[in-house]
């Protein structure tokens, strides 16, 4: 028997056996799909990571008062001392510093802003005009210097908050009240949407020093460094360790994290649990490789006569072994086929009820399930085979 007999003969028998045919390509589809579905949301939840902190900046550097320890904790805490501030000078200290090109001291709070009898609670931001660029902000409307000089100082709107306040679209030059200050609107930010839990479509920032006598602080919530280039990141690190070292008595009571170095923790973490959750998918593809075994094994056991009628005619254990190799083929490329169909569709399913969620199915995911769909496929025919290879012809033929 010739590979393309072995082949129709075995796509004939497949056909004629529905009920059979259908039970394995419903296990091996199902397996199939819950691999590509658990990889596409394992990858999707690692690359909306990785996206939310890339539109943080790029080649960011971040300041952070207090110096964190490996018990996530800052010495003195237990003694009631408290970590030095960050002030503006510290800031300052940092714009000569080799591999800087900008920086932004920030401050956060939140306060009440009202124009027109329309009042509401307004998250807000205290820094320079370095602050746009670092944050890869872009202006719909207006520009923002975050000059200090007189009142009323300039203030830059959210999209969301500018509409709210200004339905009719006029709110550049106008004058708004953040908290018992006044603030010229000198722009108005592009929609930007949420970005690590912070909505900037709904934030008014300001002038720092505004911020500080708003807020009644002279500190710093942090400082946001942006390196010249990728390469520069770490050398820029350690100068701003030393350079505020020095400044606060030789004592490093300070935080300096990059952006890549948690970009780096968030990618392996997600890549494990995205492995993680393809092995444990994985496993359905085994559960129906036992389905194959069993279902093959009554194939042979129903099929006695035909097997025996075909070593009567000449057929050899090799022959027969083939056969039913080429009929567990079938099935196991058809459910792989069904089960990548329903893998893609399920994983579209995800990206409507989360938009937000890049959930796309890996390529390498897809190729690795329907690899393991075949080989699970073949090692579970191997015995079912092999069994109706070793029959008697006579006795085959007699039904015993």
């Amino acid at each position: 028997m010739n590979l393309p007999d072995a082949l129709t003969l075995s796509y004939r028998t497949v056909v004629s056996y529905r009920l059979r045919a259908v039970l394995i390509l419903l296990a091996m589809a199902l397996g199939v799909a819950a691999v590509v579905v658990l990889t596409a949301l394992g990858d999707g939840a690692r690359r909306f990571v990785v996206n939310q902190f890339a539109s943080l900046g790029t080649n960011l550097i971040i300041v952070l008062p207090g110096r964190a320890e490996t018990s996530g904790g800052f010495p003195g805490a237990l003694t009631g001392q408290t970590p030095r501030d960050l002030t503006l000078d510290d800031a300052a200290s940092i714009e000569g510093l080799r591999g800087v090109k900008r920086y932004a001291p920030l401050n956060v709070g939140a306060s009440e802003i009202s124009f027109g009898g329309r009042l509401r609670e307004v998250n807000v931001l205290g820094s320079t005009a370095d602050l746009i660029p670092i944050r890869h902000m872009r202006l719909a409307q207006g520009r923002f210097t975050a000059g200090g000089g007189p009142n009323p100082a300039e203030i830059l709107l959210g999209a969301t908050l500018a509409r709210e306040l200004f339905p009719a679209g006029d709110a550049m030059g106008q004058r708004v009240r953040l908290s018992d200050r006044r603030f010229r609107v000198a722009g108005v930010l592009a929609p930007q949407g949420e970005s690590m839990g912070f909505n900037t479509d709904e934030i008014a920032i300001i002038p720092i020093d505004h911020a500080q006598s708003l807020f009644n602080t002279q500190t710093l919530f942090r400082i946001l460094v942006e390196a010249q280039s990728r390469s520069a990141i770490e050398p820029v690190k350690a100068s701003i360790r030393n350079t505020i070292t020095l400044r606060h008595d030789g004592e490093e009571d300070i935080t300096v994290i990059t952006q890549d170095a948690v970009l780096s923790t968030f990618d392996r973490i997600f890549r494990a649990l995205t492995f993680a959750v393809s092995g444990i998918a994985a496993i359905s593809l085994a559960v129906a490789g036992i389905l194959v075994m069993n279902v093959m094994l009554v194939a042979v056991s129903q099929r006695t006569a035909e097997i025996g009628l075909l070593k009567a005619l000449g057929a050899t254990r090799k022959d027969i072994k083939r056969l039913f190799l080429m009929e567990t083929l079938w099935l196991a490329l058809a459910g792989a086929a069904v089960g990548i169909a329903l893998g893609y569709l399920g994983s579209l399913g995800l990206r409507l009820a989360y938009p937000q969620l890049p959930a796309y199915p890996p390529a390498w995911a897809s190729l690795a399930a329907i690899a393991t769909a075949f080989l699970t496929g073949m090692v579970a025919s191997l015995l079912p085979a092999s069994r109706a290879a070793r029959l008697n012809p006579v006795l085959a033929l007699s039904r015993r």
